[in-house]
């Protein structure tokens, strides 16, 4: 009888400990919760409801919850206390992930520890963008010819960015210091207004996400110098990478897929294989590619170690920048 009794308490123990697996990938379909660190309408929300959408047959629904506020790190602080179960993952970006543990003097959660990746899910190359009537007026057409001018020029050429600390802001950073020129950052109060202040001429050139500003691009209103990535983006195959000037220059906005630390490996594999599956194929590639944004599928431990590569290179530019947030 005690036989039975402990048997029958075990059995019970092994159902309750390992119903939240069963209910993510089982028979009970209970909806994973993928927290997304920003607004709705975005880049990084467009592309998680379509991925969202792609992984529906292999483990039902996908909810997108938009947890945005103080750069994105509400949203991933929820994801890293969130229960390790499997049914609440979330976004890691540049600027949650790379940047804000540098930029914040506090944060509530551990960038390094507290999270388990799954897969890197996007890259997009930033762009370096001038006013295309400054741009001629000047006689700028190249990265070498912005460089040649600031150094002919001292302390005449600015720049714009969507604030301290942030993405554009860092990358003119990484390029006044790898160029030896000086040009004065101007923050503004977001990456909108800072194009909008380039496009009226305000400032000089911006580094700027490939997808806000490829349409103006398009349209002629600014002028591509470079692109970010370390190769030529398919997205604008004409026009150069930076690391043809400054040899090894790279610094891309990225997104990929995250859960909290303690969630099982045998779990993070499964969401792996279903969300890197789902970006290998041809609907998303496509999809993804109308937004301007590369799919990027990786092994857990390729996106940890590249995550922490990031970590380290923001690490030295935001505190060349001076930036800091209290």
């Amino acid at each position: 009888m005690k036989r039975r009794t402990l048997a029958l308490a075990t059995a019970a123990f092994a159902v309750t400990a390992f119903a939240p697996l069963a209910q993510a990938f089982g028979t009970q379909q209970q909806p994973i919760r993928l927290i997304v660190p920003f607004a709705p309408g975005g880049p990084l929300d467009v592309t998680s409801r379509a991925l969202a959408e792609s992984v529906r047959n292999t483990l039902g629904t996908v909810i997108i919850e938009n947890k945005a506020g103080a750069g994105g790190n509400i949203g991933v602080d929820a994801i890293a206390k969130a229960a390790p179960d499997g049914l609440t993952i979330g976004l890691a970006t540049t600027a949650t992930n790379a940047v804000n543990p540098w930029l914040y003097t506090k944060l509530p959660f551990d960038a390094e520890k507290d999270f388990a990746a799954i897969t890197q899910m996007v890259r997009v190359p930033n762009v370096l963008v001038m006013n295309a009537a400054r741009a001629e007026q000047l006689n700028i057409h190249s990265v070498a010819d912005l460089i040649k001018y600031a150094k002919a020029n001292p302390a005449k050429l600015n720049y714009g960015s969507g604030g301290n600390g942030s993405a554009g802001h860092l990358a003119g950073e990484l390029l006044k210091q790898r160029a030896g020129i000086h040009a004065l950052h101007i923050p503004y109060r977001g990456a909108n207004p800072a194009q909008l202040a380039l496009l009226a001429g305000e400032v000089d050139f911006n580094i700027d996400n490939l997808a806000a500003a490829a349409p103006n691009i398009k349209s002629g209103k600014l002028k591509a110098l470079a692109v970010t990535s370390l190769l030529a983006s398919p997205m604008l195959p004409d026009v150069p990478p930076l690391a043809t000037t400054l040899r090894g220059f790279a610094i891309d906005t990225w997104w990929g897929l995250i859960a909290p630390a303690a969630t099982p490996k045998d779990v993070v594999a499964k969401l792996n294989k279903a969300f890197t599956d789902a970006l290998n194929t041809p609907e998303t590639q496509t999809r993804f590619k109308t937004l301007l944004a590369e799919p990027v599928a990786t092994t857990p431990k390729q996106f940890e170690d590249f995550m922490a590569a990031e970590r380290a290179k923001y690490k030295g530019l935001v505190a060349a920048s001076g930036a800091k947030v209290d």
